[in-house]
């Protein structure tokens, strides 16, 4: 199963540095039979970008609450066995825990697939959001806008070999 797991450039210089996403249990996202429900799509491609996009929401979390990481959304997609990846049946339709899985143990780096990170047109979005998000969370609908103008942003992909690079050009 693909699962994309939310991280900070500081998380993914980490996982480069030990050779393992973890420890366990993680947080990540995939195509849940919940996922898949709310997004109405048969389509996997689809299904998969919005797990993707789920991570990266999430990434931005963890962005808000780490002020020295760089802001740049990261995730990183790796591949596991179906029976790691657990989802939990109850999750709301639309809810932000929506095609969340745990995975857990840590993860070894080497099973990851590719690394999505923000490109530098999103820096200034992504820093917004990270700021409004408390209030965004709070229902300011002025401060979701900020947020969303994150969403509009596309992960640049970059193969698992370019991690060294990617962790020295953009920290």
């Amino acid at each position: 199963m693909r699962v994309y797991v939310p991280l900070t450039l500081p998380g993914l210089a980490e996982a480069h540095t030990t050779g393992t996403l973890g420890p366990g249990p993680l947080a990540a996202y995939a195509v849940t039979p919940a996922l898949r429900e709310w997004y109405l799509s048969d389509d996997i491609e689809e299904l998969e970008y919005a797990a993707l996009s789920r991570a990266a929401t999430a990434s931005l979390r963890l962005i808000a609450g780490d002020p020295a990481a760089a802001r740049r959304r990261v995730v990183v997609a790796v591949d596991v066995p179906d029976q790691e990846a657990v989802a939990d049946p109850d999750q709301l339709l639309g809810g932000s825990g929506l095609g969340e899985v745990r995975i857990s143990s840590a993860v070894p780096l080497a099973k990851a697939a590719a690394v999505h990170v923000d490109a530098d047109d999103a820096v200034a979005d992504v820093s917004a959001a990270a700021d409004a998000l408390g209030a965004a969370d709070q229902g300011d609908d002025d401060a979701q806008f900020t947020v969303d103008g994150a969403e509009d942003h596309e992960l640049l992909w970059y193969g698992v070999q370019e991690i060294p690079n990617l962790i020295a050009e953009l920290s």
